[in-house]
């Protein structure tokens, strides 16, 4: 057995907590912050037998879309601003999903 730990941005999260539910997996959602852009994630708790791991990846993998956009740097701060502080862009989306071996499961 395998845990699956997915973080999406929270834009794309109803669509793959539906996909991964609706294909059967477990899943726990937790709110998260990514700390570049200081912006609400979800992180995704996905127990999966090994040979649904593929499955489970591929469903994120498609709905969870890469997108840009646009935000102030953090490169003034404390020394002023300059001209090319104010905008950046940057890309968001996609996800990031961890893969760990579960020794043992409980249900109580």
């Amino acid at each position: 057995m395998k845990l699956l730990i997915a973080i999406v941005n929270n834009d794309d999260s109803a669509v793959v907590s539906s996909s991964l539910t609706r294909e059967g997996f477990t899943v726990t959602k937790l709110s998260t912050t990514g700390g570049f852009l200081m912006v609400g994630n979800t992180t995704f708790l996905i127990g999966a037998e090994d040979e649904t791991v593929a499955k489970a990846k591929e469903i994120i993998k498609e709905k969870s879309r890469k997108r840009t956009t646009v935000t102030s740097t953090t490169s003034g701060f404390g020394t002023g601003l300059r001209e090319d502080d104010f905008e950046n862009e940057v890309p968001v989306g996609g996800a990031i999903v961890f893969t760990l071996n579960v020794e043992d499961v409980d249900k109580f």
